[in-house]
């Protein structure tokens, strides 16, 4: 009889199916085989019937065909006799599983005590007798236990129930082929010696049994199917010196003897059997309570489940498997006895490999990670989870484990959100990165904000620190960093938390933190939390140690790009000097770089002692000046880029510089229609004269020649960038002075007047020096002085072709003489407040604006002459670097006029 492994079409169950071939049975007569399958029938259809969890399961009743007989049980691994040695009916070559199979002793153990409930069950509650036990009729299913079967020769009693049962006796038929009849070698031996049989025959077949499993399946006695053999045996064994159990355990060997007497009376019953004490094992007790859960109570079973720990270290591991797990996997489907159960599952998955824990245990807990009552389910998975993470299938983690966690993070019990928060960093490689921005992040996110649990709180900034290597940059800086400012615990165990997320950040190869996000954002942070009460000095010395670590950083960097930047300006200048130095006819170029903004700054803030810090320098000088203050040294060139919009302008910049080396250089010519006219000063001097009235000197009249001359070049652009002139005279609020003679003042006082030239205004462009406001007011003033020599005026360069820019003097001051119109490269400069003429013209001045902005002045009074009224007498008020001198002869008393200082007259003119 063949045996295949199919699943059920119905229930979708593993069941063994049984086929037997009738071809197989070709060699015996037809009678015979005819009464072959006959037997066959009956001891199938009789299992049928029987339903005990000691005898063999049908799962489908025989069915038969022409060529086969076929029926279907519960999964059998093989049969009693296939285990101890007998392979006549086994494939070839043995399955692996097989070949390796030893039945261990508590596997004996349970299995015989199995065997007595078995016959226990039809002795006492069937009144029948088996009369063919034997390993050949004893099945091992899927899961270890042993069955009874192979019922076609059972006898019925024919007494009525509340009788002592009453059993015919069946002799051996020598006309009947020994497959159809019972196997003498197990056979009790007053079927020869009395002609009887009872309940005490199947006791001797069990003795038997004992015999064969505890001596590698051989039998007591083999008779070879030989009756008369079989009746010398029966003999010998009256005699007391017969037997020899070999193996048997001493424990058994005393109950064996008596199993295997002759005399029926003297061998115990089923019942008297399980209760020797060579079943009192531990091993055999617990796996008898674990097949009879199903009669225990909730109370019982959880008593019994708290001590099976201590019992499954001593039980083999296939015993776990096949006789253990099964019903624990059961108990599943009764939540209150899962936090009972759970851990003895998760111990037995310890011991198996990652193919049995799949196979095996898997399926089943799978069910149990959607289970969130009770709570101590979450919990014992959190424990165990590092067994779960190293066994179970990347699929599974992601679609069964992971969700467990992110229902753990939102339980409301501390002791789970601890333990979750503490094993998330262990697998957090297996968790994929859109899974942790999205689902793990935002959890720990609630959790840390939310809790009002200090230690859950602390654990998540623990846990968040673990995680960054597996975040990228800019999830830290975008979503992490806001968590940390949004705490508002100010306690020392969650600011050093802080704390170490930002030193993990800022040293991590792969992470690290901009500059711009240092300086806007941690470190103000991080300054305003050192300074809590609660911090302690170590505390206190990390949060420094980390902020001026930001600091050089910051500065170190800000420094590199700064130096590159200073560097790329000095070749762009470099490069617009040497483009001049080329063409010197060729018209300058202004880049924006005017340091009129820059020397003003200078000046203004000089005063609070950071001069030396604000005066332009070399690069090198730079760094020089930040390694002698200790600073950290600059890095120019190294891995420090440029902003976008600065790459931008500079790019602009140098295509500026390209297209001045490319332009043509341009034409001299000569316009004879160019006149300079003068204005007669309303003091009646020349403002090219002297006092009395002589010639320019010599110098100043090359300077005019050479102006006109250059002034003749550029005629041409007049009419195209006149607009561009009025824009530039009126934001400057001042007028072009032709270069004059000096004029001596009445009292022909000399004063001392600084070299510095107080505005200049070179070919086509317009400079302030490097003075500040208040010495360009002053030098202004020094403009409008008359002195008593001819000696060049302060403030106005005698190189050819440049003039003095001269600004309105204020109240109280001398007006220049008269003002002069120059064009060059196409700008014409007017004076304050005049109107460009037409090409030609002479603009005449208007001092109404200067009359309201001083005040009040007699009608048709000039502003010099109500200037000179207001002196007191003897004295002409003067100015030299913007204090008040007295002039003469540097005697009598100073006049109590109300000053105007430079700074006054610079903002009063400029707005």
């Amino acid at each position: 009889m063949k045996m295949n492994v199919l699943k059920h079409h119905f229930s979708h169950q593993a069941v063994s199916v049984f086929v037997l071939e009738k071809r197989l049975l070709d060699k015996f007569s037809k009678p015979d085989r005819d009464m072959i399958l006959e037997v066959c029938r009956r001891g199938v259809t009789q299992l049928t019937r029987l339903r005990h969890p000691r005898l063999l399961t049908i799962q489908h009743p025989l069915e038969e065909s022409r060529e086969s007989l076929a029926f279907a049980t519960e999964p059998v691994f093989a049969s009693l006799a296939n285990v101890l040695g007998c392979h006549e009916n086994m494939p070839s070559p043995l399955p692996p599983d097989f070949a390796e199979y030893k039945l261990y002793e508590v596997e004996i153990r349970y299995g015989l005590m199995q065997l007595t409930e078995g016959l226990s069950f039809l002795h006492n509650d069937l009144k029948m007798l088996h009369r063919n036990l034997c390993p050949e009729s004893i099945v091992i299913n899927s899961n270890g236990a042993w069955k009874i079967a192979g019922f076609e020769f059972f006898l019925q009693s024919t007494c009525p129930v509340d009788e002592e049962p009453s059993y015919p006796f069946c002799d051996w038929d020598h006309s009947v082929p020994p497959l159809a009849q019972p196997n003498l070698n197990y056979m009790a031996p007053e079927f020869a010696l009395t002609m009887m049989c009872d309940r005490a025959s199947d006791m001797f077949s069990l003795g038997m049994v004992f015999y064969a499993v505890f001596n590698q399946g051989k039998p007591l006695y083999d008779n070879a199917n030989s009756y008369s053999s079989y009746k010398k045996n029966c003999e010998r064994l009256k005699s007391p010196h017969a037997l020899s159990l070999g193996d048997v355990p001493i424990a058994a060997r005393e109950h064996v003897k008596m199993l295997l007497s002759t005399t029926a009376t003297v061998r115990p019953d089923a019942d008297q059997l399980s209760k020797v004490p060579f079943f009192d094992d531990v091993g055999a007790t617990t796996l008898q309570y674990l097949d009879s859960l199903f009669q225990r109570d909730n109370l019982q079973k959880s008593h019994f489940f708290k001590s099976l720990p201590q019992v499954l270290d001593k039980l083999p591991k296939r015993v776990k498997h096949q006789r253990v797990l099964p019903p624990l996997v059961k108990e599943f489907v009764n939540p209150e006895m899962i936090p009972f159960v759970l851990p003895n599952v998760l111990l037995i998955a310890e011991e198996a490999s990652t193919e049995e824990y799949v196979q095996l245990i898997l399926p089943d807990i799978i069910p149990v990670f959607r289970i969130l009552e009770p709570i101590q389910v979450l919990l014992i998975f959190m424990q165990k989870m590092s067994l779960l993470l190293s066994k179970t299938p990347t699929d599974d983690i992601k679609n069964h484990v992971l969700p467990m966690v992110y229902r753990a993070l939102e339980s409301d019990t501390p002791q789970i959100q601890e333990l979750c928060l503490s094993i998330i960093p262990t697998f957090a490689s297996k968790i994929d990165y859109p899974s942790m921005k999205n689902a793990v992040l935002p959890r720990l996110k609630r959790t840390c904000l939310n809790t009002s649990n200090l230690s859950v709180r602390v654990n998540s900034l623990v846990c968040i620190g673990k995680l960054l290597e597996h975040f990228d940059k800019w999830l830290v800086l975008d979503d992490v960093f806001p968590i940390l400012s949004q705490i508002q615990s100010r306690e020392p165990a969650v600011l050093m938390g802080i704390l170490g997320i930002y030193q993990q950040t800022l040293t991590h190869k792969k992470l690290g933190i901009t500059k711009e996000i240092m300086a806007t954002r941690v470190l103000p942070f991080l300054i305003s939390v050192s300074i809590e009460n609660n911090l302690n000095l170590s505390q206190f010395n990390a949060f420094m140690v980390l902020v001026k670590d930001m600091l050089c950083r910051v500065e170190t960097e800000h420094r590199a790009k700064l130096e590159q930047l200073n560097q790329m300006q000095i070749e762009q200048k470099g490069a617009v000097e040497f483009s001049q130095s080329l063409n010197k006819t060729r018209e300058p170029v202004d880049l924006g770089m005017s340091k009129v903004p820059e020397q003003s700054m200078n000046q203004i803030f000089g005063e609070f002692g950071l001069g030396s810090y604000l005066e332009p320098k070399a690069a090198g000088d730079i760094g020089k000046s930040a390694s002698a203050s200790g600073a950290v040294p600059s890095t120019a060139g190294k891995g420090v880029s440029l902003t976008m919009e600065e790459k931008e302008r500079l790019s602009r910049q140098q295509l500026q510089v390209q297209m001045m080396k490319t332009q043509q250089p341009l034409s001299a010519g000569i316009n004879s229609s160019i006149q300079t006219t003068t204005k007669q000063s309303r003091m009646n001097t020349s403002p090219l004269g002297s006092a009395d009235g002589t010639k320019p000197q010599p110098m100043i009249q090359q300077s005019l020649d050479q102006l006109s001359l250059s002034g003749a070049s550029i005629q041409s652009n007049l009419h195209t960038r006149k607009q561009q002139s009025i824009d530039l005279t009126s934001s400057l609020g001042c007028s072009i002075q032709p270069i004059s003679k000096p004029t001596m003042n009445a009292y022909n006082t000399s004063q001392t007047i600084s070299s510095k030239p107080s505005y200049n205004i070179n070919p086509g462009f317009a400079t302030f020096s490097n003075t500040g406001k208040s010495q360009l007011a002053a030098n202004n003033s020094m403009s409008a002085m008359n002195y008593g020599s001819r000696m060049p005026q302060p403030g106005v360069s005698t190189v050819p072709g440049f003039m003095q820019a001269s600004i309105p003097a204020a109240a109280g001051f001398t007006q220049p003489a008269a003002t002069f119109n120059a064009t060059f490269d196409g700008f014409q400069q007017a004076g304050y407040g005049s109107p460009l003429p037409p090409s030609g013209g002479v603009p005449q001045k208007n001092m109404a604006a200067l009359d309201d902005l001083f005040g009040s002045r007699p009608r048709g009074l000039p502003m010099s002459q109500l200037a000179q009224q207001r002196s007191p007498s003897g004295f002409q008020q003067q100015t030299m670097m913007g204090r008040p001198t007295p002039m003469g002869n540097q005697t009598g008393s100073v006049s109590t006029q109300k000053q105007v200082t430079p700074v006054d007259d610079f903002a009063s003119i400029f707005g």
